[in-house]
């Protein structure tokens, strides 16, 4: 009877994820309908909700740099995103093959991943966390970039409060594209915080010195002309990942922010 009554419960329990689950996947398929009925509107159709003060079923915060950020186990599963909570766009552009993807992956994890919403040219994600008891919920559009997807890019921008310009920095025809996605991104967003990302660090260090000199003269030159923060990134080793999510949290909530800037060539840049 032991055995029966816990093969029952594993059925009960695995049920229960499922619906879970699809319950999750029809959310996102009604907020990107939603979002794409907006974008047509010029008025905005809705208010978000007052954040409630207290939040008591949340996994311990820890602080950085002043700036409040989730556990790491604690992804949108763990909390509800129609619960009290303010959702805010992210947006990222740039071309294929860039690490676009990876560095998501990297910041919301591998359960978020398995949960995210993949459309042609579109991927949408979510990282829930805590601001100051405040529950805040980053809705992440990776836009594909291949010429297919440039249609995505209206309702990617539109609303969004970051959007994030990416390039390979071993590809500099990568780099060369940053101009385009910015002017692109501008048409339908004229607010968002403008951020440069170079990718794939751990590789770009291995790239002859005046190489390297000449990319980073390349894009501190565009982040300045796009009045934008530049990071140089790696998801493989984690590199700034984290830290470029917390700068953003800090400028949207006017937290303190003590990161220093790194012009250090053969280091990680952080130029703003």
């Amino acid at each position: 009877m032991t055995q029966i009554s816990r093969k029952i419960l594993h059925l009960n329990l695995q049920l229960q994820w499922n619906i879970f689950h699809r319950l999750t996947f029809f959310r996102r398929i009604f907020r990107f309908v939603f979002d794409r009925i907006r974008s047509i509107y010029p008025r905005k159709l809705f208010k978000y909700r007052r954040l409630e003060p207290n939040v008591s079923s949340i996994s311990p915060t820890t602080v950085e740099s002043g700036v409040a950020t989730c556990d790491p186990t604690s992804t949108s599963r763990d909390l509800d995103l129609d619960a009290d909570s303010v959702t805010l766009k992210i947006s990222l552009l740039g071309d294929c093959h860039i690490g676009k993807t990876s560095f998501v992956i990297k910041y919301v994890g591998d359960e978020e991943e398995q949960r995210c919403l993949e459309m042609s040219g579109l991927n949408l994600m979510d990282k829930v966390f805590l601001v100051k008891d405040a529950r805040i919920a980053f809705s992440i559009w990776d836009v594909g970039g291949d010429h297919a997807s440039l249609n995505h890019v209206p309702i990617a921008c539109k609303d969004a409060a970051a959007i994030l310009i990416m390039f390979d920095l071993t590809s500099r025809c990568t780099l060369n594209s940053v101009p385009g996605w910015y002017h692109q991104a501008r048409k339908w967003n004229q607010t968002a915080i403008p951020i440069l990302i170079g990718t794939k660090f751990d590789d770009f260090v291995h790239l002859p010195l005046d190489m390297q000199w000449a990319i980073v003269t390349q894009a501190r030159g565009y982040a300045q002309a796009m009045n934008a923060t530049l990071f140089f990134s790696s998801a493989t080793h984690n590199i700034n990942v984290n830290k470029i999510f917390k700068f953003i949290t800090a400028k949207l909530f006017n937290l303190p922010w003590t990161v220093e800037r790194n012009l250090t060539l053969g280091e990680p840049i952080i130029d703003f």
